[in-house]
C-alpha cells in the first residue's frame, strides 16, 4: 500500500532510525530528549501528516528527494515531542519550513541542485527553458533564504495550501494579521529578486 506514492513502510524506517539514535546516544552515555521513547501514535500523525510535511519542505527546496530528508528530520524530531496529536499538522508544517529554511540557508543542498541540473526535466523540451527555469527558481528560492524567518515561513505555509487560520494557529499569530505577514513577505521577495536582479 502506498500513501502519496510512498511505502507504508517509511513510518518504520523512521521509528527505526529513531530508535537507533536513541540507543546510540543511550549507549554513548547520552541523554535521550523528550520523553525518551518513540511516541505511540507516530504512525498515524505521520500517515496523515507526511504529505503535507514534504509538500511545505519542496515549497522551500524545489526537491522532492530533499523535501523528505526534510521530513524525516522533523518526523524524528517529532517522535520525541510530547505534542498533542491535534496540534501535529500545525507543529509539523512550521517545523517543516523552518527545517527546509535551514537547508537553503546553509547551503548543504548544493549536491542536490547540481545532481537536479545534470539530469533534464521531461517536461521542458527545451534546454534552454530548462536553464532559465531552473535559474529562476534558484534565485526564488535564494531570495526566500534572505527573508525574516517569521515571513518566510508565513509564506510558505500559506502557498502550501494551508488556511488562514491554519498559518496563523501554526505561527501563533492572529488570523487577521496572517494576510499582512505574507503580503509583506511577498513584498519582501519582490525586492529581493529585484534587488539581486540589478545587481547581476
Amino acid at each position: 500500500m502506498d500513501v502519496v506514492g510512498h511505502r507504508v513502510s517509511a513510518p518504520a524506517a523512521v521509528l527505526s532510525r529513531g530508535r537507533a539514535a536513541e540507543r546510540t546516544r543511550r549507549e554513548d552515555g547520552g541523554a535521550v530528549s523528550g520523553r525518551g521513547a518513540v511516541r505511540a501514535d507516530l504512525e498515524q500523525v505521520f500517515r496523515t501528516a507526511y504529505p503535507r510535511v514534504v509538500a511545505v519542505a519542496t515549497r522551500v527546496l524545489g526537491s522532492r528527494d530533499g523535501a523528505e530528508d526534510v521530513a524525516q528530520e522533523v518526523f524524528l524530531s517529532f517522535a520525541r515531542t510530547a505534542v498533542p496529536a491535534g496540534e501535529a499538522p500545525a507543529w509539523l508544517s512550521v517545523a517543516a519550513a523552518h527545517t527546509a529554511l535551514n537547508h537553503l540557508r546553509s547551503g548543504r543542498r548544493r549536491a542536490s541542485r547540481e545532481e537536479s541540473a545534470a539530469g533534464p526535466d521531461p517536461t521542458v523540451p527545451d534546454v534552454a527553458d530548462d536553464v532559465v527555469t531552473l535559474d529562476e527558481r534558484r534565485r526564488v528560492r535564494a531570495a526566500l533564504a534572505r527573508l525574516p524567518r517569521r515571513q518566510a515561513v508565513a509564506l510558505v505555509l500559506r502557498h502550501s495550501g494551508l488556511s488562514y487560520a491554519e498559518v496563523a494557529a501554526a505561527l501563533d499569530l492572529s488570523p487577521g494579521s496572517v494576510g499582512t505577514t505574507v503580503r509583506r513577505a511577498e513584498s519582501a521577495l519582490r525586492e529581493e529578486l529585484s534587488r539581486h536582479a540589478s545587481s547581476h
